[in-house]
């Protein structure tokens, strides 16, 4: 069994692209192999700022051979007469086998003329030549260019390539217009602490052989050296680093040899607010806070950054980002102290300037949308005179902080500006905490507002969003989503859930597009597409984040229902509760008998003409039971419907679920007691009778579930 390297060597590759390029990698080199019949026992990932690389262990040094069955022309065309055509010939000739090769087998289609043959197997150096240009030239990222004078794009221009298989170098070219790359065993180690080149013995031997060069090729040794470092210099001043996974993860691809060194800057700066020093040292300098302690929110006037020198150097290294960080920390308490000359109410007509989308106009007349979607919610909701007035003002100053000098300086603290300048302003707290609150959450994991008045602006700003934007067409399209409208969307229905609002969506996208619809035309199947969208949220939502069955979902949604399935958008918590109290049913085995009592009778009521809506039972005669299983089921049925009330008016359907687990006898009686009904008599008026019971029967299970749609289980 052989190993194989691949190495290629670059200009310093952006932090980004090395992760990305590898998870590339994991997927299209096993692939690529094993499309070619190629077995491994182990395939390495590596990467680092200037190169990226595979190991592949357990390779065969040669392609196994493969036995391939051809299909050729019909029989009938093939032989006539038992005697070969110029169709058999030909085939033959083509497939490099003699005529006695050919056999004749029967298919669904008729019987047709096949060959067996054999390929051989290549050497597996033959094929690694061929597959690794296409690895390389096969990565894809952001701002890919050309450089010198070829046509070869790439992250950053390839300075060597490295290719062995075991001791051997593979030959492998990369053609650049005038510049030709041909592999070698030679790589490069680290810049400053091993500038000389290296050469690499074995494939085998390639991470020690770097490692020994000062480069460490593993981003997860990586990663491990930087946070247990960064720990220990922490430690050394008394302190507790914060270190977040997205800056650890960029450091990481940001060097190849770590040292954490400790910096210090002036404790003066400790008068900012916390937000804005962590932001400028992880955001723009890639340094590593430092909080007295373990869940402190207090910042010590120290920081760690990652150095990629001599270790040697480091009171040299950090001097030089000491002075930096002095300057940025400067320019940010300039920023924060010019921001708060004047109310942040001053800024918000400021925001005329500020387009929001062309189509839409400026962040000003957004502003004034959400406050009158906020009010809406506000009023659904039945909240006080004081809490409307705070949701008011928070709508309006919630955008106003994008215009100061701070945000434009860092677009990550909008909203973290806003609150402390809306304190700094004399703004009640509630309005304050509602400006920050009403980003959240920012992304998957981040937390959820927690002040109603946050809750209530975070919505009309989505709900504004989506309605605005669908409203020119503007749908989301696979991966594309400039917008982030499924973000969007997820965000509306998680704080309505969490904080469990009695939020009527329907009503709400409808009084939004009516304001929309007054000032321009807009179609109308954009609306019916943005239900369609919510619904699309529900259920991924229901299965992804909550674990509820893909049935169960399809139960509560309506399958092939959309009157059913719009249900869920008039009370949200509502599909919330019926699905998780399915899971649970289906869980301790309750569904399974609702299943067998309810499913027959909602197969044949389709055959009837009840309204699925119908729960009264005074469309039953009673005179034309012929039977008494007639008339216990319509009792059964009369004494069902307060129990089917009480769930819609308190959204607990366990009562419900109890009622039609005691009813279960008696319409078993019904299907197949000794005073059993044939359901679908010759007379129509007895036929409708027995199938309208059916369908009140459906129907009442229907306050809970379509429970055509639950699949038996």
């Amino acid at each position: 069994m052989a190993t194989f390297l691949l190495e290629v060597g670059t200009e310093e590759l952006p932090a980004s692209f090395v992760g990305e390029a590898l998870e590339q990698w994991r997927s299209s080199v096993p692939m690529s192999l094993s499309d070619r019949h190629l077995t491994t026992e182990a395939i390495d990932y590596y990467g680092t700022p200037r190169r990226l690389a595979v190991v592949i262990a357990g390779l065969p040094t040669q392609q196994p051979d493969q036995d391939e069955e051809i299909k050729g022309p019909p029989a009938q065309a093939a032989f006539q007469n038992g005697q070969p055509t110029k169709a058999a010939i030909g085939f033959a000739q083509k497939q490099g086998v003699p005529l006695e090769a050919l056999e004749i087998r029967p298919t669904d289609k008729g019987e047709f003329v096949f060959v067996r043959r054999t390929i051989a197997g290549r050497p597996v150096a033959e094929i690694l030549s061929g597959l690794v240009p296409q690895w390389i030239t096969g990565l894809e990222g952001k701002r890919f260019a050309r450089w010198g004078d070829g046509e070869l794009k790439f992250s950053r221009p390839i300075r060597w390539l490295v290719a062995l298989l075991d001791d051997q170098i593979l030959p492998v070219t990369l053609h650049n217009g005038s510049v030709t790359l041909t592999s070698d065993r030679i790589s490069q180690g680290h810049r400053v602490l091993h500038p000389q080149p290296v050469s690499i013995a074995h494939a085998a031997d390639y991470d020690t052989t770097l490692r020994n060069a000062y480069v460490e090729v593993d981003p997860s040794q990586r990663r491990s050296q930087i946070q247990h470092q960064t720990t220990a210099a922490a430690e050394s001043i008394q302190g507790w680093a914060v270190v977040s996974p997205s800056l650890l993860a960029e450091v990481t691809n940001l060097v190849e040899y770590p040292t954490a060194i400790v910096g210090k800057f002036d404790p003066e700066f400790l008068t900012l607010p916390p937000e804005v020093v962590t932001t400028e040292m992880e955001s723009h300098q890639r340094y590593f806070p430092v909080l007295k302690s373990e869940g402190s929110t207090e910042l010590l006037p120290y920081f760690i950054t990652i150095s990629n020198g001599d270790p040697a150097k480091s009171a040299i290294i950090a001097a030089g980002n000491e002075r930096v960080i002095r300057a940025r920390l400067a320019d940010g308490r300039f920023f924060y102290d010019a921001d708060r000359l004047v109310p942040l109410a001053t800024y918000v007509d400021r925001l005329e300037s500020v387009t929001f989308q062309a189509d839409l106009g400026s962040v000003r007349a957004k502003v004034d949308r959400l406050g009158k979607i906020a009010g809406q919610i506000a009023t659904q909701l039945h909240l006080s005179e004081t809490e409307q007035t705070y949701i008011q003002r928070a709508a309006l100053l919630c955008k106003a902080d994008l215009v100061t000098q701070m945000v434009g300086e860092f677009p990550e603290l909008q909203g973290v500006m806003g609150q402390k300048y809306a304190l700094a302003s004399g703004e009640p707290e509630a309005v304050a905490t509602a400006i920050v609150e009403h980003y959240l959450p920012k992304g998957a994991g981040d937390h959820l507002p927690q002040s109603l008045i946050g809750q209530v602006v975070g919505l009309a700003d989505r709900l504004d969003t989506l309605v605005s934007i669908f409203s020119l067409g503007m749908l989301p399209t696979g991966s594309s989503d400039p917008f982030a409208l499924r973000r969007a969307a997820n965000a509306v229905l998680n704080i309505t859930w969490t904080a469990d609002l009695a939020l009527n969506l329907h009503q709400l996208l409808h009084l939004v597009w009516a304001d929309v619809a007054k000032t321009r035309t807009v179609e109308a199947s954009l609306i019916a597409a943005l239900h369609d969208f919510f619904l699309q949220r529900l259920r991924s939502l229901l299965q992804d984040d909550r674990a509820i069955d893909y049935d169960l979902v399809n139960a509560v949604l309506g399958e092939n229902d959309p009157e059913y399935a719009e249900r869920a958008l008039y009370d949200l918590r509502d599909v919330r509760d019926r699905a998780l109290f399915l899971q649970t049913l289906r869980n301790n085995g309750t569904l399974a008998t609702l299943y067998e009592t309810v499913n027959r009778a909602t197969r044949l009521a389709a055959q009837g003409t009840l309204d699925t809506q119908h729960l009264d039972s005074n469309l039953i005669r009673p005179d034309l039971f012929q039977q008494p299983s007639e008339q216990a089921l319509y009792e059964a049925l009369v004494h069902l419907a307060p129990q089917t009330q009480a769930a819609q008016a308190t959204r607990d359907y366990q009562k419900l679920v109890t009622a039609l687990a005691q009813i279960a006898p008696t319409v078993s009686r019904f299907f197949d007691g000794d005073d059993s009904v044939l359901v679908m008599d010759s007379d129509p008026d007895v036929r409708q009778n027995r199938l309208n019971l059916l369908g009140l029967l459906r129907n009442h299970a229907r306050v809970l579930a379509d429970f055509g749609a639950i699949v038996k289980g």
